[in-house]
C-alpha cells in the first residue's frame, strides 16, 4: 500500500514538473516574440530605422530625427498596444476561468459595449473628444459590469447566468449605440466609428500612463488570484468546504477582470476578440485545461501589436484601425470555438 502511494506521488510530481517546465518554456518564447515585435514596430514605418539605431535611440544615443520618430511618435503607440493587449488577454483569461467557459470574455458579455455606449454618447451627444472620451469609456465599462452583476445575482452568481445577462445588456447597449450613430452628423459619426472599431492611431503618452499604472496594479492582483480561481473550479460547495468565501472571491475576480478591460478599452477602444482569443491560445500552448494567466497576457500583447503592424503596413496604403484585423481573425475563431464547444457537449 505504501509502495503504491509513493509511486502515485512520484507520478504526480513528474507530471507537475513537466507541466511547469512546458509553461516556463512557453513564457520565455512568448517574451522573445513580444520583444521582437516591439523592436520591429519601432523600426518599421514611413521612415524605416535600422534595428541597431533603434537600440541606440532607446539608450539615449540616437539622432534628433530618430529620437523624435521613435520616442515621440512610435513608442507611445507600441506601448499602448502592448499594455492594452496584455490587459485584454489577462481580463479574458480571468473571465473564462471564472465562468468555466471559453466563450466568455468582456467583449462577448457586454462590458466593452458599455464602454462603447458611454464613449459614443460623449462624442455624438456632448461633442467631447480626447481624454474625456477615455474617462467616459472607463466609467461606462465599470457601470455596465456592476449592472450585469446585480441583475445576475440570485443568492449568488452562476457563470451561465452572468454570461446570458451580459449578452442581453450588450444587445441593449448595442441598440443605443446604433441609434446614436444614426442621429449623428458625419464628423461625429466618423470619430465615433473609428473609436468603436478600436484603434492605436494618434496614441500618446497621455493614453499610456493611466494604462501603465492600472496594469502595474491589476496584473499582480490577477496573478495572486490564481489559487482562488483554482479553488472555485472545484465547485462552490467544495470551495466553501475548503474555507473560501465564494461570493467575495468571485466578486474580487470580476472587479479585477473588469478593471483590466476598462483600462484597455479607455486607451485603445473596444478592440474586438483580443480578450476572447488570448486565453484559449495560451491554454493550448501550455497544455493547461484551466489557468494560463501570464501566457494569456503575453498572447494578448502579441495579437494586438502584430495586428496593428498588419493594419498599418500590409493591407492598404492607408493605416487601418487595429480592430479591423483583430475582428477579421477573431470572428472565425469564435465560430470554431462554438463548433468545438458543441462537439464536446458544452454548447448549452
Amino acid at each position: 500500500m505504501t509502495t503504491t502511494l509513493q509511486g502515485t506521488k512520484a507520478k504526480v510530481s513528474a507530471v507537475r514538473r513537466r507541466s511547469a517546465g512546458r509553461t516556463l518554456g512557453v513564457l520565455l518564447i512568448l517574451i522573445l516574440i513580444v520583444a521582437g515585435l516591439f523592436c520591429l514596430a519601432l523600426s518599421t514605418g514611413a521612415f524605416p530605422i535600422p534595428l541597431s539605431k533603434v537600440l541606440d535611440t532607446l539608450a539615449g544615443q540616437g539622432t534628433r530625427r530618430d529620437t523624435f520618430v521613435i520616442m515621440d511618435v512610435r513608442l507611445p503607440r507600441v506601448l499602448c498596444g502592448l499594455l492594452a493587449g496584455a490587459a485584454f488577454g489577462l481580463s479574458g483569461a480571468l473571465f473564462q476561468s471564472l465562468v468555466h467557459n471559453p466563450l466568455a470574455s468582456p467583449d462577448v458579455i457586454g462590458v466593452t459595449m458599455g464602454a462603447s455606449a458611454a464613449a459614443v454618447t460623449c462624442t455624438v451627444v456632448l461633442g467631447v473628444v480626447g481624454a474625456a472620451v477615455s474617462v467616459s469609456a472607463f466609467a461606462g465599462a465599470l457601470a455596465t459590469a456592476a449592472l450585469i452583476y446585480l441583475l445576475a445575482w440570485r443568492r449568488g452568481v452562476t457563470g451561465y447566468r452572468l454570461v446570458l445577462v451580459g449578452i442581453g445588456i450588450g444587445a441593449v447597449l448595442g441598440s443605443i449605440v446604433s441609434y446614436l450613430m444614426s442621429r449623428a452628423d458625419v464628423t461625429s459619426a466618423q470619430q465615433a466609428l473609428v473609436w468603436l472599431t478600436g484603434s492605436l492611431n494618434a496614441r500618446s503618452y497621455e493614453h499610456v500612463w493611466p494604462l501603465l499604472v492600472g496594469f502595474v496594479i491589476l496584473a499582480p492582483a490577477a496573478l495572486l488570484l490564481t489559487n482562488g480561481l483554482t479553488v472555485l473550479r472545484l465547485g462552490d460547495e467544495t470551495a466553501r468546504g475548503l474555507g473560501a468565501r465564494v461570493e467575495t472571491l468571485r466578486l474580487t475576480i470580476l472587479v479585477v477582470g473588469v478593471a483590466l478591460a476598462a483600462f484597455a478599452t479607455a486607451a485603445a477602444g473596444p478592440v474586438p476578440f483580443v480578450a476572447f482569443v488570448a486565453g484559449p491560445i495560451a491554454r493550448r500552448l501550455t497544455g493547461e485545461r484551466g489557468l494560463a494567466l501570464a501566457p494569456a497576457a503575453l498572447v494578448g500583447a502579441i495579437v494586438m501589436v502584430a495586428s496593428d503592424l498588419i493594419a498599418q503596413h500590409l493591407l492598404t496604403d492607408r493605416a487601418l484601425p487595429v480592430g479591423v484585423v483583430t475582428g477579421a481573425v477573431g470572428a472565425p475563431f469564435l465560430l470554431w470555438q462554438l463548433a468545438s464547444a458543441n462537439r464536446e457537449g458544452r454548447g448549452g
